[in-house]
């Protein structure tokens, strides 16, 4: 999210400079691999025009620096007729393309698929290199001047009223700005603080949890829609208590990983061991349910979620500082537009209240 800001910022002309904690292309957050999910298929309408929004600028992104990064392969959502049926009515009442498709029907266009009692598929999705997208949004923000620096972590940060931010790194250099950007997945609770002196008011309690999905081999993996298991009769199976299952081809082949199950960890001490237990449901699950997978050989990888109690975003701004967080395991697909709202917001217009900072929510999910 930040680099997709520095990018837009950088796109209008203002002086940027975006820093990175960690190297190039590392997997300490919530954006590396191979492999997100972009899709449109929300019940939620201001989703889905959300999710309608990132595509051209995904695609303007790709324009400016030559690269792809979004390559779409369509999405099936299964479950219980009732959800998908909510998806299709929010597809279709936006203008998007949708089918309804019984499982028989998934099946005999998808071999290596099995679908769950109802269907819908959406040929507006597909997969997003996640790697190449985040170099990607730094190369563009480069190519508009934008000054990108790796191996910096900010050590403090603090507010002069409206006129402005001093940031100061781990060299003990001090930058100063008229406005910051602080897109830092689950090190957001340290660094916009707590307590009798926020940096800012209003974020809600944000829950840092380590996620473990797994890739499993397969012929044609690329070919794969990206998929969307939602909990119904046949969810949860024994053992397995997710908000539903995900997955997509990608060159690592085919990935499946339950939504939201993980434990809550310090990101900085956080055991990235993966989780047995947790790899052997998701082997049971791809044997039931992704014939075309060899579900006896998964490779597990980790990440993390950074999760709000209603699973919105956080994405706002006050005085001078613009708040990215909270994407709740779903966010990648937006990073471009999120990174035009960035950028409007340092601006001073004003941002979707949807994301407001202090909005009411729920106390827990």
């Amino acid at each position: 999210m930040g680099s997709s800001a520095a990018w837009r910022l950088a796109a209008q002309g203002d002086r940027v400079t975006l820093l990175e904690r960690f190297p190039p292309g590392h997997d300490r957050g919530s954006s590396h691999g191979t492999s997100r999910i972009f899709r449109l298929a929300y019940a939620d309408p201001f989703y889905v025009g959300l999710a309608a929004r990132s595509l051209p600028l995904w695609r303007r992104l790709e324009q400016e620096t030559g690269r792809q990064v979004l390559t779409l392969t369509g999405a099936v959502d299964h479950g219980p007729a009732a959800t998908t049926e909510a998806l299709y009515e929010a597809l279709t009442a936006a203008g998007h393309p949708a089918e309804r498709l019984a499982p028989e029907e998934v099946a005999e266009r998808w071999p290596g698929l099995r679908a769950d009692t109802g269907a819908v598929f959406h040929p507006e999705a597909g997969r997003l290199h996640a790697d190449e997208a985040v170099t990607t949004f730094q190369q563009a923000a480069r190519a508009h001047g934008a000054e990108v620096r790796h191996g910096v972590r900010v050590t403090g940060l603090s507010v002069h009223g409206d006129a402005g931010v001093r940031v100061v790194t781990d060299t003990e250099e001090e930058l100063r700005g008229d406005a910051v950007v602080v897109a830092v997945g689950g090190w957001a609770p340290g660094m916009l603080g707590g307590g009798t002196a926020p940096l800012v008011g209003g974020v809600p309690v944000l829950r840092v949890t380590q996620e473990q999905p797994a890739h499993f081999p397969a012929e044609d993996a690329l070919t794969w829609p990206s998929y969307i298991h939602h909990p119904g009769a046949a969810l949860p199976m024994d053992g397995l208590t997710a908000d539903g299952v995900y997955g997509l081809g990608s060159t690592d082949g085919v990935k499946a990983g339950f939504h939201g199950v993980g434990p809550v960890v310090d990101p900085d001490r956080r055991d990235r061991t993966p989780d047995a237990a947790i790899l052997r449901e998701l082997a049971a699950y791809a044997e039931r349910w992704l014939p075309g997978v060899d579900h006896t050989a998964p490779e597990a990888v980790t990440c993390l979620y950074t999760t709000t109690p209603d699973h919105d975003f956080v994405i706002d701004r006050q005085g001078p500082v613009t708040v990215l967080g909270g994407f709740s395991g779903h966010g990648f697909k937006f990073a471009s537009v999120i990174g035009e709202l960035a950028a409007a917001l340092v601006r001073k217009e004003p941002g979707p209240s949807r994301f407001a900072l202090g909005r009411p929510r729920p106390t827990s999910h």
